[in-house]
């Protein structure tokens, strides 16, 4: 069974290098934008304007994810992983609805569009992320920082 997302840890205080066993693996991209140093380490390299700059920036993200890999960084790896997903969920957003905007000023769903380079950009993301979710080493470890630290 899977643990809540901790939202109130303190991440500002946090160097979750230091402290692996305080990490949430959590569901999806939870705590993508909280989590330190991965944060400032990845963030700086998102992009996903167009194809082309999804493909550099998927490209070094994963070039950090094996990095992570080689110093047995679990939590790198999976930050590593979760931007990667949100450059595809983001993109795809962006994809479906003009500005990225869901809903309205009244909450009501804003019209379905398709802005193809925006799911251009999805899809490149989408095939380093199928890549990482069928990396067995990386399933490996995140059973056992679940099994360990939850």
């Amino acid at each position: 069974m899977r643990k809540e997302f901790d939202y109130q840890q303190d991440f500002t205080k946090t160097d979750f290098r230091q402290h692996p066993e305080l990490y949430q693996v959590g569901r999806g991209e939870q705590g993508v934008l909280l989590v330190e140093p991965y944060k400032s380490e990845i963030l700086p390299l998102w992009r996903y304007k167009d194809p082309e700059s999804a493909q550099k920036s998927a490209e070094k993200i994963y070039a950090l994810f094996e990095d992570y890999r080689k110093n047995d960084d679990f939590v790198g790896m999976d930050m590593a992983r979760k931007f990667i997903q949100m450059g595809y969920t983001r993109a795809r957003r962006y994809a479906n609805y003009k500005g990225g905007k869901k809903y309205d000023e009244e909450r009501q769903l804003m019209p379905r569009g398709n802005d193809p380079v925006k799911a251009a950009a999805a899809a490149v993301f989408k095939t380093w992320w199928d890549r990482i979710r069928a990396d067995e080493d990386y399933l490996r470890r995140k059973k056992a920082h679940q099994e360990k630290w939850g």
